[in-house]
């Protein structure tokens, strides 16, 4: 800690002194005045700051009898400084301006607090004291709004007239409270986050009314340091459940994961007939816990999980549901569920049963190159390419699970446009025997968002197992991958085979 004197606060209150009366250096030789202690009056009896930085101790001070003397005591900041204006001005001053600087060690912990006690004593020997708190819990960052949603989604109203309105945000030091409103109309709702450092909320919007309405939402922490964003989050509120042509499962652990990816989160699922959809889905672990959500983006403001007052249903109401939980472990699910009357069923497969159309056992030297019986044998695998079938970067297969398959880690920088498919290594550069396309057939979104992977082979499928029941592509249907990457970072690229599903999410998620 390095602590020192502003000379220039001393030579201004030296220059208002010299008009003042003078004395000698005994206190005896000073006459009371009024007998009174010294009046003292703090710019900032609370300092918020960093360890590290410097601060000013600032007062306004003042005695009719004069001045002797100013001590400022902190032993944990190793302050004990007495500032004897007699000794300085060889004359007692009747009003003082203090500014004393203080460099903090950057060693100091945050969020700890420092009484320095500060003695002023006047020629008489009246003393009077006052603490200023210094405290390590600066904040001038302003908070981040972790999560909210974009997009436009498709809500209910509930029974109470009200749709929900969910985010995450976060502060270095403590969340004040979080508004949301509704400009168009007049609505604002204000939520208490309760000094967290990270608080995940959810506000009910009074909406009875069914149309299109625009959300906005402010954060502020405790230092008022405001973070505002107006969101593309549109609620279209409807009077009824609609019949979705898209469903997705959700499994990820935090709801900011669905939009840290750059595709294939969460994971599409397939829609059988109106109102009705069916998953199948590989289950890693023991305990694993899904949703069916019909937005990408979040589990509001509609989410199916099981209903708590009916285990064998659904509800829809993400603030009641409950996680469909798969309890084993290693083998696939499949569930089927229909959203009008809020059934569902499960039942589960080994991987043995499951099928996917790769030709050849991963890794094997069994392939015939040209198909003639047995000329240029060569290593079967294959993997994610941008370029060439020469120039893969060969996936790694899962140990337990022969349909999995991993990249483990793929450096993408942020805004970058991705073109890619899933194809088998060749030496001899091109050759379309084994690939997973998207399907341009759905639009410009199975192209730029990809949610499912058919597979394509220039021998017409000759090879694949007919019980297999993925997605076919032909010529006309088929094309690259070319996702944008949002976020810089490293990822991990997950694809299950039997499933014709790809994921790509940073490494340090689950």
């Amino acid at each position: 800690m390095r602590a020192k004197f502003l000379h220039g606060a001393v030579l201004w209150t030296f220059l208002f002194a010299a008009t003042l009366t003078t004395g000698c250096s005994d206190d005896n030789d000073y006459k009371d005045v009024d007998g009174q202690k010294p009046v003292v009056e703090l710019i900032a009896d609370h300092i918020h700051v960093d360890p590290g930085s410097e601060l000013t101790l600032t007062a306004t001070i003042t005695d009719a009898d004069g001045i002797r003397s100013i001590r400022l005591q902190n032993a944990e900041l190793y302050l004990d400084k007495t500032i004897d204006l007699l000794s300085i001005y060889g004359e007692p001053l009747y009003s003082y301006e203090l500014e004393y600087a203080i460099t903090l060690s950057e060693k100091l912990p945050r969020m700890a607090d420092y009484p320095i006690i500060v003695t002023i004593t006047d020629v008489g020997g009246r003393s009077v004291e006052h603490t200023i708190m210094v405290s390590t819990d600066n904040d001038s960052e302003k908070p981040t709004i972790k999560f909210a949603a974009e997009g436009e989604f498709t809500t209910l109203t509930a029974e109470d007239g009200t749709v929900p309105f969910h985010f995450i945000v976060e502060d270095e030091q403590a969340l004040d409270y979080v508004e949301v409103s509704i400009p168009s109309l007049e609505l604002v709702e204000k939520v208490d986050a309760e000094g967290k450092t990270k608080f995940d909320g959810v506000v009910r919007l009074p909406i009875a009314q069914s149309g299109t309405y625009d959300v906005k939402l402010k954060v502020v922490d405790k230092f008022a340091n405001e973070e505002t964003t107006t969101t593309s989050y549109t609620v279209k509120v409807v009077a009824e459940m609609p019949d979705f042509q898209k469903m997705y499962l959700s499994d990820v652990e935090d709801a900011s994961q669905l939009t840290s990816d750059v595709f294939g989160v969460p994971m599409r699922i397939e829609r059988t007939g109106a109102y009705t959809y069916k998953a199948n889905y590989y289950s890693q672990k023991a305990g694993t816990e899904i949703y069916f959500i019909p937005q990408k983006a979040d589990i509001y403001p509609i989410c199916f999980g099981r209903d708590p007052n009916n285990l064998n249903k659904l509800v829809s109401d993400p603030s009641i549901a409950e996680p469909i939980v798969l309890e084993q472990a290693n083998v696939y699910y499949e569930i089927t569920f229909n959203i009008s009357d809020n059934s569902y069923s499960m039942s589960t497969y080994s991987i043995e049963q499951a099928i996917d159309p790769a030709p050849h056992e991963f890794g094997s030297i069994s392939l015939d190159t040209w198909n003639n019986g047995g000329s240029w044998l060569q290593e079967f695998y294959f993997g994610y390419m941008t370029d060439a079938p020469k120039n893969i970067q060969r996936f790694e297969q899962d140990n337990i699970n022969p349909h999995l398959f991993y990249l483990k880690s793929l450096s993408l920088k942020a805004n970058t446009q991705m073109n890619f498919i899933i194809h088998n290594w060749h030496h001899d550069n091109w050759w379309d025997y084994c690939a997973w396309y998207v399907d341009k057939s759905e639009g410009a979104d199975a192209v730029y968002d990809p949610e499912v992977f058919g597979y394509f082979s220039d021998e017409n499928a000759v090879h694949v197992n007919p019980a297999w029941q993925g997605t076919m592509l032909t010529r006309q249907n088929k094309d690259w991958a070319k996702p944008t990457v949002k976020t810089a970072g490293d990822y991990k690229l997950i694809f299950d085979a039997h499933l014709g599903r790809v994921k790509l999410i940073p490494v340090d998620n689950k």
